[in-house]
């Protein structure tokens, strides 16, 4: 699994906003898509929220190939 960290600059970042930061959506079209679809896990659990406010320490997993992890600027 490729993994990445994600550097959070303000209090929390949406779950679709997040996807499109990493390159792991083209567009936010496709990033509602993809946590519609089932393809996003938060914490191990799978999200179907798109607008979910991610914060430092949440480790975002997306299709089971990447994971992407919140750490604090």
């Amino acid at each position: 699994m490729e993994s990445q960290d994600f550097i959070l600059k303000t209090e929390y970042i949406d779950l679709s906003q997040l996807l499109k930061a990493t390159g792991l959506a083209m567009s936010g079209g496709e990033a509602k898509m993809f946590v519609t679809e089932g393809m996003v896990f938060v914490n191990d659990e799978i999200e179907f929220r798109k607008r979910r406010k991610l914060r430092v320490g949440d480790v975002v997993v997306f299709d089971t190939t990447n994971k992407v992890c919140i750490i604090k600027h």
